[in-house]
Parts: structure tokens; C-alpha cells; sequence
């Protein structure tokens, strides 16, 4: 497994990541692999425009 450093992350953002993964009892490193790992799932809007243009391409103009 790799490992990846965030640098210049906004304290912000960490106290509200902390928040987090204190109420699912869970580390902050536990909770941010979670949140990465679901992100890394979604679909790009690149792919779903992609899909969309090649099943339009397969539509008659003429209606």
C-alpha cells in the first residue's frame, strides 16, 4: 500500500475531519482513507459526458 503526505492543509479543515471521525469513533487517518477511497469510486463527469455523447452519437437526427 503507498502512502501520500497533504501539505498546507487548512486548520480548518482538520478540526472538521477530527470532528468526524470522532463521532464514527474512528481515527483521522481512518476517516480520511474512507473519504479518499469513496471519491477515488465516483465516477469523473468527464466518463458521464463521454457515455452520454456516445449514446447520442447512436441516435437517428431525424427524430
Amino acid at each position: 500500500m503507498g502512502t501520500i503526505a497533504i501539505r498546507n492543509l487548512d486548520d480548518t479543515v482538520i478540526t472538521r475531519l477530527k470532528a468526524r471521525a470522532r463521532t464514527r469513533g474512528c481515527s483521522l487517518e481512518a476517516e480520511v482513507r474512507e473519504l479518499l477511497t469513496r471519491a477515488s469510486r465516483q465516477p469523473l463527469i468527464v466518463d458521464a459526458v463521454a457515455e452520454a455523447d456516445r449514446i447520442a452519437a447512436m441516435t437517428p437526427d431525424g427524430r
